[in-house]
């Protein structure tokens, strides 16, 4: 009875120590460099959940009023990735090094990110803040992510921009997309001034599930063209919408849990080929579809047996990586992006990370 009171006691600890969220950051700091006195900057940090149980952040705390934060509020899924926001308005010159608290239920204790740089009156230098350049125009990024949305909605980022050129410059882009909406804040930049370019994609005009990327191009002159000097890359990822389900529906609604939200493939040595499977479960109560499946890098290919499962049913994703398509690369870290018809996890994703 000792024997199998002690094994009761060990399996439910280890099914406490299991059965968890786990929070896990791109990075913990945002260095701005030198900012520029009364214009406030933005750090995204991405969080993604690599347990077996949804992550909820509960609170975000910052240290002094000239910090805010913004974040997910919503349960972010095992494989789902969510955001925390904090825009740092500076009122005083100098040095700066800010906290921000992460609470939530993957730990008792918060985790710290940290914001630091140096305000001034005037910059001399736009490597940290703009370290992209397109013609006399520098930037904060050239990749441009607006995040998730459902049909019908608006998604909307800024672009810090500065006019490093000596002569008054207009943005726009070459070509206009259905999907996407450029304004420039303000219309026209003098030399060494300051502003945004706002983003907006319309899902409404979004023509599939899943993320969509699109490439476009800000001209450096009047009667510019295409090139990779000038590109900019969009991603808008669009999402089933629920919104209209009741009480009763999502209680009968279809769920997913994956057998692993990451898949390190380790190193090739003298193989030429990888794989890796991870197994898809439908813990719900009517039947899962897996509505699209996306790869970010073309290093992957996946092979799905099923895309829908009953009740309690299973299938196996494989995920393939092939040494051929790295060329010079020496490790690749992608995603496989999974859409469902789960309310609850309508998105789930596979961080993958291989090396040659």
């Amino acid at each position: 009875m000792k024997h199998t009171a002690l094994i009761s006691l060990f399996l439910i600890w280890t099914a406490c120590v299991v059965a968890q969220p786990i929070a896990t950051y791109d990075r913990t700091e945002q260095d701005f460099g030198t900012i520029l006195w009364k214009q406030p900057v933005s750090a995204k940090f991405n969080v993604t959940n690599r347990g077996n149980q949804p992550l909820v952040i509960t609170y975000v705390s910052t240290d002094c009023g000239c910090t805010e934060a913004d974040w997910t509020q919503t349960p972010i899924a095992p494989g789902a990735s969510g955001e925390v926001t904090a825009t740092f308005d500076a009122n005083m010159l100098g040095r700066f090094h800010k906290s921000i608290g992460i609470y939530s239920n993957a730990e008792e204790t918060p985790c710290y990110l940290t914001l630091t740089g140096t305000v001034a009156t005037q910059l001399e230098n736009y490597d940290q803040t703009h370290p992209y350049t397109i013609g006399n125009l520098r930037l904060d990024r050239t990749d441009i992510n607006l995040g998730d949305g459902h049909k019908g909605e608006l998604l909307t980022t800024e672009v810090n921009i500065v006019n490093i050129g000596e002569n008054e410059y207009q943005p726009a882009l070459i070509h206009q997309h259905g999907h996407i909406h450029m304004e420039s804040i303000p219309a026209k930049f003098g030399r060494k001034q300051t502003g945004k370019l706002r983003f907006t994609v319309d899902t409404q005009k979004l023509t599939q599930l899943g993320l969509t990327r699109t490439d476009i191009h800000l001209a450096r002159y009047v009667g510019d063209k295409v090139s990779e000097e000038n590109r900019l890359t969009t991603y808008a990822t669009l999402l089933p919408d629920f919104s209209k389900l009741t009480a009763a529906q999502r209680l009968l609604a279809p769920d997913i849990q994956l057998s692993d939200t990451v898949a390190d493939f380790g190193k090739f040595g003298e193989k030429k080929k990888l794989t890796r499977t991870v197994t898809l479960t439908n813990t719900g109560k009517s039947t899962l579809k897996i509505l699209a499946i996306q790869v970010n890098d073309l290093t992957l290919n996946v092979q799905l047996k099923k895309n829908e499962l009953k009740p309690g049913e299973s299938t196996r994703l494989k995920i393939n990586v092939v040494k051929n398509y790295m060329k010079q690369r020496q490790m690749v870290e992608a995603e496989v992006l999974l859409v469902t018809n789960a309310p609850r996890h309508p998105k789930v994703t596979i961080a993958t990370k291989v090396k040659k």
